[in-house]
């Protein structure tokens, strides 16, 4: 659907997935922007990986000394090993006699706790120094995410300033706020819980793999023979829970703009009854959160258990092959609780590699709705060498200038025009004739698609933005006010004005009157929804900063529209003393407003069908008679 007179409606966020690893490629690369902090990190990672990996064999090897100690004691002392083996042999107890032989034994002798105990305190010192390397890795990884998520921002934010009005016009105010808040705060938490931790696991697998081969050929192909499975499993169960991540984020942005309009619009909703249709409108966008966030829950839950399953199956194969190696002298006791151990944490990190892709798939899909921003066109840059017109006269002219929002459907089209400095140029028509479009173009919130806007002789387009809007002041029907005090918000307008000027631009709009009525006065703090003061006393704020700004062409649409008809006589004569050698453009659906003005123009479907003062446009009976009879004569009629 398209707004008459204006750009097409926004429609409904899409939810189709995109490429995962193109996604993941873009994170990464924002995260080396710290590359000396990540390679400290991966070094405490891998140093930790080390550390526990050998951790079990030196434990292990306490066992073994136990192990020894006991069976030692139970042979007969005196003799050496192989006169022990042979006597065990010689009474028909070969299985024993191979274990022992394979042993590290000494007949009669137990066990040496000062070995062990020695043993012990390596093994300990060892899970010390990993715990704090997995710390320090921790802590700097923080720290990397932190300061990535800022800079992300930052971008983010940039870029918003550097988007065409088109795109605020096509985006939902919620679904804009979503990405920039909950889909930044869920990319940060996804980052933190998963880089360590994904990068750790799969350290770990490769450090357990080469301890495992080493101590058991035969036992690590076992343990690693589901692993094929584990990956197939995953594999398949992140590919069908990434459309329902990127279906549960799209949701949750659409819900967010739905609740953000009710949320505005409350006081016209609750007049006009419609709190039905709204709650109906949540229910169904809920519904759709709840959907697609249960299916991928759901979906992504099912890789732990399946790996946790497959883990098992493997650890009961290793514990009936290892204790026959031990029962037949190939490996030590020792070798096979670490062994043991090995294929314990060796299904760890896949299990957590697992419960991890829920956690990917969600922040991929944040991230993607941030790139989605990120990657959006960027309004036209400013000339290479912007030209700034030597006088400020405020001479506006339009040189057969045309326009379109969407490409087929014509609005403005030929349009010429010349505003002349100290003019009141006022801008007519029925609702769709372009008028806000015109004031619109003269800002360059638009470009033109052909022809020229002159300011002052030069052409706008090779001026910066920022120097063409300098020379402009704008008010708008729906008043703009922050969280502040009311002398802030007029103030806004020339930050480097005294407050004698601040408060000289008050009584020129006629703030001052009713601000002095208020127990704080000018120090009254307004929210950002100008609670506090009524409609057009906001309106009358915004124009106190607009007089403040002192601009070069003053543009006022619908400015007027919240006061009463006595406050807009005062503001009219109050901006006739401001309009002194500046052209002014004003929109306006109430003539009586406009009949001062020094050109009258009248717009129809982008086109200007008549131009002149109030008494030229009655004599010659033409459109602006029409408008002008329907609003008087019909008023009277109804009288």
């Amino acid at each position: 659907m398209t707004r008459p007179g204006g750009p097409p409606a926004a429609g409904s966020p899409e939810s189709k997935p995109r490429s995962f690893w193109p996604s993941i490629r873009r994170v990464v690369a924002q995260l080396g922007s710290y590359r000396g902090l990540m390679t400290v990190t991966l070094s405490s990672i891998v140093g930790s990986v080390v550390l526990l990996a050998i951790a079990p064999r030196v434990l292990g090897h306490a066992t073994d000394l136990v192990f020894n100690g006991v069976i030692g004691r139970m042979l007969p002392a005196g003799q050496t090993k192989d006169q022990a083996v042979a006597g065990l042999r010689a009474s028909g107890d070969d299985t024993f006699a191979d274990m022992v032989s394979s042993m590290d034994v000494t007949p009669g002798v137990g066990v040496d706790f000062g070995d062990v105990g020695r043993v012990l305190f390596i093994t300990f010192v060892m899970y010390v120094v990993a715990s704090g390397l997995g710390w320090l890795a921790a802590y700097l990884l923080n720290i990397v995410v932190v300061e990535t998520i800022r800079e992300l921002r930052a971008q983010v934010e940039e870029k918003v300033h550097r988007l065409p009005l088109r795109y605020y016009d096509t985006m939902p105010r919620g679904e804009l706020l979503s990405r920039v808040t909950n889909d930044l705060d869920n990319l940060s938490q996804s980052l933190q819980q998963t880089i360590a931790q994904f990068v750790n696991s799969a350290l770990t697998v490769i450090a357990l793999l080469v301890m495992m081969i080493w101590i058991s050929p035969l036992l690590a192909l076992i343990a690693v023979a589901t692993v094929p499975l584990a990956v197939l499993a995953t594999a398949v169960i992140a590919k069908r829970s990434k459309p329902h991540f990127s279906a549960q984020w799209a949701s949750t942005g659409a819900l967010n703009a739905q609740v953000e309009e009710a949320f505005t619009g409350h006081e016209l909703v609750t007049a006009f009854g419609r709190q039905r249709e709204i709650e109906a409108t949540f229910d169904e966008r809920n519904e759709k959160l709840y959907e697609s966030s249960w299916r991928a829950q759901f979906i992504s839950g099912v890789i732990m258990p399946t790996i946790m399953f497959l883990g098992n199956l493997n650890y009961v194969a290793v514990a009936v092959v290892g204790g026959l190696r031990v029962a037949s002298g190939s490996l030590s006791l020792g070798e096979v609780q670490a062994f043991i151990q090995y294929s314990r944490q060796f299904t760890q990190p896949l299990t957590q590699i697992g419960s991890m892709i829920n956690l990917m798939q969600s922040g991929v899909a944040s991230a993607e709705r941030i790139f989605d921003i990120l990657d959006a066109e960027e309004q036209t840059p400013d000339a290479a060498n912007p030209k700034s017109p030597e006088v400020d006269n405020g001479l506006i002219e339009f040189d057969d200038v045309s326009f379109r929002y969407v490409e087929d459907k014509p609005l403005i089209e030929n349009l010429t025009l010349t505003a002349r400095p100290g003019h009141m140029v006022a801008i007519v028509g029925p609702t769709g004739a372009g008028k806000t479009t015109l004031v619109n173009l003269i800002m360059r919130f638009y470009d033109v698609d052909s022809g020229t806007i002159r300011v002052d002789g030069g052409d706008s387009a090779e001026m910066t933005r920022d120097d063409l809007r300098e020379r402009t002041g704008m008010v708008l029907q729906d008043s703009w006010l922050f969280g502040g005090t009311i002398y802030d918000n007029i103030a806004y307008g020339d930050p480097a004005a005294s407050r004698e000027e601040v408060l000289e631009a008050a009584r020129m709009s006629h703030v001052d009157h009713f601000v002095r009525t208020l127990p704080d006065g000018y120090e009254t703090v307004l929210d950002d929804e100008g609670g506090g003061v009524s409609a057009g006393e906001r309106q009358l704020i915004t124009i106190a900063r607009a007089f403040l700004a002192k601009p070069t062409i003053l543009i006022l649409d619908e400015a007027t529209s919240s006061v009463d008809t006595r406050t807009e006589l005062l503001i009219q004569k109050a901006m006739a003393n401001l309009r002194t050698d500046r052209t002014s453009f004003v929109i306006a659906h109430r003539l009586s407003t406009v009949r001062d003005a020094d050109v009258i123009v009248v717009m129809e479907n982008g086109h200007i069908v008549e131009q002149g003062n109030h008494e030229e446009l009655l004599a010659a009976r033409g459109a602006y008679c029409r408008l002008y009879e329907s609003q008087f004569t019909g008023a009277l009629e109804a009288g």
